[in-house]
């Protein structure tokens, strides 16, 4: 994740939304409900704490990620983060939602002014590995990413150790550019990374998307 609960409790104000450039009215505002066949991204709500600690801090899901917050207060206080950072236009996190219960993430965040070259991460609750939630609810962001912020390239680092990771990524149609070595801390010690791109035009012309719906709530 891109955050640090121990820089948030230090900091007092948000990030100047002058800091960017605004490429769309309304995400800026709150972000749109998206709705596929089985999961809903929304924006994430504090009530979400409990169930993203369960989920997203056991050590199968965590190995791989930077370390989440270790408490249910910390994720309370990264969900007002996602707030401010995603008014402030440069970062957008949805829940990954299954009957209203939050059990995963995903986040994009520009990697310059404006947007045009975003990262994204994802976490998923290992009971739900395997389920095809992930794949639904990749296409749900990408869309969002691509039409709706005007994203052109997208990035996605994985360690190389993990296989379910960049299996996943391989499968939506991400490219691999290349490794970067030693370029990932976790647990004592460095992991090299695989670097995953997507282009909008890649994905444009890329099989139809999964059956969905964009529900816009402000």
């Amino acid at each position: 994740m891109p955050y640090r609960d121990e820089l948030v409790l230090n900091q007092l104000q948000p990030m100047p939304a002058t800091t960017t450039v605004v490429t769309t009215s309304n995400w800026q505002e709150g972000l749109p409900v998206l709705c596929g066949a089985t999961v809903i991204l929304r924006e994430l709500r504090t009530s979400d704490a409990a169930s993203l600690f369960a989920m997203l801090t056991t050590a199968e899901v965590s190995r791989f990620i930077s370390p989440p917050p270790s408490t249910v207060e910390g994720f309370e206080r990264f969900i007002t983060w996602t707030r401010r950072q995603r008014a402030a236009g440069a970062y957008a996190c949805f829940a990954v939602t299954v009957n209203d219960v939050a059990i995963g993430i995903f986040q994009v965040r520009q990697l310059e002014p404006g947007f045009a070259t975003a990262e994204w991460g994802f976490a998923i609750g290992s009971a739900f590995w395997g389920t095809g939630i992930f794949e639904e609810s990749a296409d749900l962001v990408l869309e969002f990413a691509f039409d709706t912020i005007g994203v052109h390239r997208m990035e996605a680092r994985a360690s190389i150790r993990n296989g379910r990771g960049n299996g996943a990524l391989r499968k939506l149609g991400a490219v691999q550019e290349g490794t970067l070595r030693k370029s990932f801390y976790r647990n004592g010690e460095y992991h090299d990374q695989a670097l995953w791109t997507i282009l909008d035009e890649d994905w444009r012309a890329s099989s139809a998307p999964l059956p969905r719906t964009v529900e816009k709530v402000h």
